[in-house]
């Protein structure tokens, strides 16, 4: 199996490079910029003729949540125009396509988890350029999957974790936010989720139920929960850790609006692929254990 991963940089293409030499017969290809700019169809199809992937992985994205209120422009010709080129030459050449999506999809008013059935109504312009780009993406290649996720962390890269040990190197206590609740996601057990189902694309006779899943770690809880669980497992291994002071969404504004609600009903990928992302503070254990450690 070859994959042709595009966003590199990301941490969900890092986990992808990491991870995916230890499965066998498997080649996967993270293509820069310099190599692979998904908003010109030109440099898409030098990619594709010099990989020649069996499947191709869509993690490149713009992620500047705040940012992209000022750059509309700029959030949508990767989110959305990016990921139609990609899709209509992937097409072309009968290639399945897993799209890297988000929950952000959803405007976050709903009481109970997401599931793929329910209405999105994005309320960002991330958001929007997100749910255009899968909507592009269906539209223009039948084999698809779009996996939406939420709240992703890992050891490397911008997030949650690796800012929360940098404010306890810095403070004793930190304000964190606690009437949004979600799943945090470990990009290594998201990118296990990925790489067993484009085994199960690649393969030429296979019934593959394509369309839109949800993926995420099991269980949910606020950030304030997620900063607590953070410092709990760094104080255990004698890392850096501090006090969360709870605060209300009001008290920390930011231009694009946080959805109150970004929980995700996975239980059709367990349905239909017999996939289930282990606990999230499984995923916190472990990248907190190897930020320490490095």
């Amino acid at each position: 199996m070859r994959l042709l991963i595009a966003g590199w940089q990301g941490q969900v293409a890092r986990a992808l490079v990491e991870m995916a030499p230890g499965r066998p017969d498997v080649m996967a290809c993270a293509v820069g910029r310099a190599a692979l700019d998904i908003c010109e169809a030109k440099s898409i199809e030098r990619a594709l003729s010099a990989i020649s992937p069996t499947v191709v992985i869509n993690s490149a994205a713009y992620t500047a949540v705040d940012k992209a209120e000022s750059e509309p422009e700029r959030a949508f010709a990767l989110n959305r125009d990016g990921a139609r080129l990609l899709a209509e030459a992937s097409a072309k050449r009968g290639i399945p396509m897993i799209h890297i999506s988000t929950d952000y999809v959803f405007d976050g008013t709903k009481q109970a988890p997401y599931t793929e059935e329910d209405a999105t109504s994005p309320a960002t312009v991330f958001g929007r350029s997100k749910l255009e780009g899968e909507e592009a993406v269906r539209a223009t290649n039948p084999k698809h999957l779009i996996l939406r996720t939420s709240w992703i962390f890992s050891p490397t890269g911008r997030n949650f974790v690796r800012t929360m040990l940098s404010q306890a190197g810095e403070h004793q206590s930190v304000r964190v936010v606690d009437d949004q609740r979600g799943s945090p996601t470990y990009a290594p057990h998201l990118v296990n989720a990925i790489l067993d189902l484009a085994a199960t694309a690649s393969k030429p006779d296979a019934d593959v139920p394509w369309g839109i899943y949800n993926v995420a770690n099991t269980g949910t809880t606020t950030w304030r929960g997620f900063a607590e669980e953070v410092f709990d497992r760094s104080r255990a291994l004698g890392g850096p850790s501090a006090s969360v002071a709870p605060i209300r969404t009001a008290d920390y504004p930011t231009p694009a609006p946080r959805p109150a609600n970004s929980q995700l009903d996975c239980s059709k990928l367990e349905r239909t692929f017999g996939l289930r992302l282990p606990p999230w503070q499984t995923g916190v254990a472990d990248c907190v254990g190897r930020l320490l450690a490095d």
